[in-house]
C-alpha cells in the first residue's frame, strides 16, 4: 500500500473544485440554458440534469450556483424582466406618466421574441403548477410592482400592486397565450394608450 492519498469524495450536490473555478461565465451559461429549456419544455418537463446537459456542465454545478429547480426557474425568468434595472427607470421621473412607462415596459418585454418565450413558459406553468405560480408572484408582484407602488408613497401599495398585476397578466394571457382577437393583433401602442390611464389610477390616485 503506497502513501498516496485518495481523492476527496464530493458530498451530494457539491461540484469539483475545478468546476467551481469555471467562474461567473459558467453561471450565466447555466441561466441562459435554463431559460431556453424552460421555454421549450415548461416547468414540469424540465429537469436540472437536462439544463446541465444543454449548458455543458455537471448537474452538481447547477445546484452549486442556483440551489433548487424552483430557484433556477426564477433566475432564468428574471433575465427576461430584469426588475432591478426596471424599477428605477419606471419610477425615476416621478408619479406623472408612471402608468404609461409601466405599460410600455411590460408590453415591450412580451413583444420581444427572445424574452417572450420564457415568460410564456412561466405563465402556462403557473396555471397548473404551484412552484411556477410562486415564481410568478415573487417576480412580478414583490420584485417589481410592490416596489414601484411603495416608492410612490401611496396608501395600500400591496393592494394597488396586485390590481396592476392582475391587469397586465390578464392582458398577457389573452394576447399571448390564448391569442384572443382583436387583442392579439392590436398595435402595442394602442394597448399602451388604453391601459396606461388605468395603471396610473391604480398606482397614484388616493
Amino acid at each position: 500500500m503506497t502513501g498516496e492519498s485518495k481523492p476527496r469524495r464530493r458530498g451530494p450536490g457539491r461540484p469539483r473544485q475545478d468546476e467551481v473555478e469555471e467562474g461567473p461565465g459558467t453561471q450565466e451559461r447555466i441561466r441562459l440554458a435554463a431559460r431556453e429549456v424552460f421555454a421549450e419544455r415548461g416547468y414540469d418537463k424540465t429537469s436540472v440534469r437536462g439544463i446541465a446537459k444543454v449548458a455543458g456542465v455537471d448537474p452538481a454545478l447547477v445546484h452549486h450556483y442556483f440551489g433548487s429547480k424552483e430557484d433556477l426557474f426564477a433566475a432564468a425568468i428574471e433575465i427576461s424582466m430584469e426588475p432591478a434595472m426596471v424599477v428605477p427607470a419606471v419610477i425615476g421621473e416621478g408619479p406623472e406618466g408612471i402608468g404609461e412607462r409601466l405599460a410600455r415596459y411590460f408590453l415591450g418585454v412580451w413583444e420581444n421574441p427572445v424574452t417572450r418565450a420564457p415568460l410564456l413558459a412561466v405563465i402556462r406553468s403557473a396555471l397548473t403548477h404551484e412552484a411556477a405560480a410562486k415564481v410568478l408572484r415573487g417576480l412580478v408582484l414583490r420584485r417589481l410592482l410592490e416596489r414601484v407602488a411603495a416608492d410612490l408613497d401611496v396608501p395600500d401599495p400591496t393592494f394597488r400592486a396586485e390590481l396592476a398585476a392582475s391587469h397586465m397578466v390578464g392582458i398577457a394571457i389573452l394576447r399571448y397565450v390564448l391569442q384572443v382577437e382583436p387583442l392579439a393583433s392590436a398595435d402595442p401602442e394602442d394597448i399602451v394608450a388604453l391601459v396606461a390611464p388605468t395603471l396610473q389610477r391604480y398606482l397614484t390616485e388616493d
